[in-house]
């Protein structure tokens, strides 16, 4: 591996860490656990158009890993981990597919981190009533999908390569 692509891959990771480390610090008020604005998903999605596919997977897991070591636990690791796999499978489909905008792209990808998400918790809690959280998330998913998909997409176009 070059040197030029690994700062590519330093410099993204340390752009997600630093926007999730960000993002615990925005508190929202809402009822449901776990809802976030998804603001490390601006660097996947980023890294998904911008770069190569398993680069893009990199980027996204290693930020997983380093966050959940710096931040979190093992449950917070298990959350992140299926979130962020599930929801790169999807991304990477849509996008693959070229039948979706960046906005569509990043809807499914906030989805499929919710579902990944609550897959996980029913399986740790051993309980099916937390599928109950889902239509929440779902909705919640969709709200900051559409949002980071726009900046995503903004950022896209105007940073053509790197």
């Amino acid at each position: 591996m070059d040197s030029k692509r690994i700062a590519r891959y330093a410099l993204l990771v340390a752009l997600a860490m630093v926007l999730s480390w960000l993002e615990s610090l925005i508190p929202l008020s809402v009822a449901i656990p776990g809802v976030k604005l998804g603001l490390t998903n601006l660097v996947v999605l980023f890294a998904l158009y911008r770069m190569r596919t398993a680069d893009a997977i990199t980027i996204s897991l290693v930020r997983v890993v380093l966050v959940s070591i710096t931040f979190g636990n093992a449950y917070a690791f298990a959350y992140s981990f299926a979130g962020a796999v599930l929801s790169f499978l999807i991304m990477w489909t849509m996008k693959k597919s070229e039948k979706f905008s960046s906005v569509g792209v990043s809807v499914a990808g906030g989805v499929g981190h919710n579902l990944g998400q609550i897959i996980v918790a029913a399986l740790v809690l051993e309980n099916s009533g937390i599928f109950l959280y889902l239509p929440a998330l779902m909705l919640s998913g969709t709200a900051a999908g559409v949002c980071i998909g726009v900046v995503g997409g903004i950022i896209v176009q105007r940073l053509k390569k790197i």
